[in-house]
């Protein structure tokens, strides 16, 4: 496919733009970008500092990738971003390079759907299937899991680890790291219970959908501290149908550093 280019746009001659790359209206690429093949990109939309785009991602109006982190820290190092595969990136969202303060690179992995108006902040990791309903903000080095869902206007403070298949309500604010495959809303917020249509569509098993059941239960409904949670269940998980996703949220538990929405 021929890589097409509006005239009006201004794109760096040193930018490198695959086959089948389509660049809209007053659109402007910088030097240092780097857009797989089948991109499409919008009208006025700015891609900027050091971005590496995947193949076939969809860009809409007036967003704004690539830009220096808001860090009062920040002086000009050539820190990155990076952006896998499919993803589609709705219109006004704002995404910044990272920091030499965290690993130097903001990323996204693969076919996220980011709905208008969303900030993803310096040295936040995305991972992929992601959706990020309109208007939610991600501060800084903000960690999100595979399969999160954020409801609109979704706020969450810097350093925050979502594991993965979690959700927020609508105004969710998390202070707290989310654990994987828990449901969550209110501000700030508090648990309401585990993703279980979501899981279900994922194609986990009733004995597994039941067995999450049990240890969200187990973690917030019993009056247990949370040491105590976690040994009973590491015990769940002797069931080898369940060992994989209790593993999941027992390592989460394990390395939470702020504390656990609870």
């Amino acid at each position: 496919m021929v890589t097409r280019i509006h005239p009006t746009a201004i794109v760096d001659p040193a930018a490198q733009l695959d086959d089948g790359v389509t660049v809209g209206p007053f659109t402007v690429i910088g030097p240092h970008v780097r857009i797989g093949a089948n991109t499409q990109i919008g009208p006025h939309a700015t891609i900027e500092g050091h971005t590496t785009i995947g193949r076939d991602n969809r860009f809409y109006a007036s967003v704004a990738i690539g830009g220096p982190p808001q860090d009062k820290k920040y002086g000009g190092e050539p820190t990155r971003l990076e952006i896998g595969d499919r993803n589609t990136i709705r219109e006004s969202c704002t995404v910044n390079t990272g920091t030499i303060q965290d690993v130097g690179v903001t990323r996204l992995g693969n076919d996220n759907w980011i709905m208008a108006y969303v900030h993803i902040a310096h040295d936040c990791q995305l991972g992929s299937n992601i959706i990020l309903a309109n208007g939610t903000q991600l501060a800084g080095h903000v960690h999100l899991g595979d399969h999160v869902i954020l409801g609109g206007m979704t706020g969450v403070h810097q350093f925050v680890k979502i594991g993965a298949h979690a959700m927020t309500g609508v105004h969710a604010t998390l202070l707290q790291d989310l654990p994987p495959f828990v449901t969550c809303a209110g501000s700030p917020a508090r648990p309401v219970g585990m993703n279980v249509e979501g899981l279900k569509r994922r194609g986990f098993t009733p004995a597994q959908v039941s067995g999450l059941r049990a240890a969200y239960k187990t973690l917030y409904r019993q009056g247990l501290t949370l040491e105590e949670a976690k040994a009973a269940l590491r015990a769940q998980a002797a069931d080898p149908e369940l060992e994989p996703s209790l593993r999941t949220l027992l390592d989460f538990l394990d390395t939470a550093t702020r504390g656990i929405v609870r």
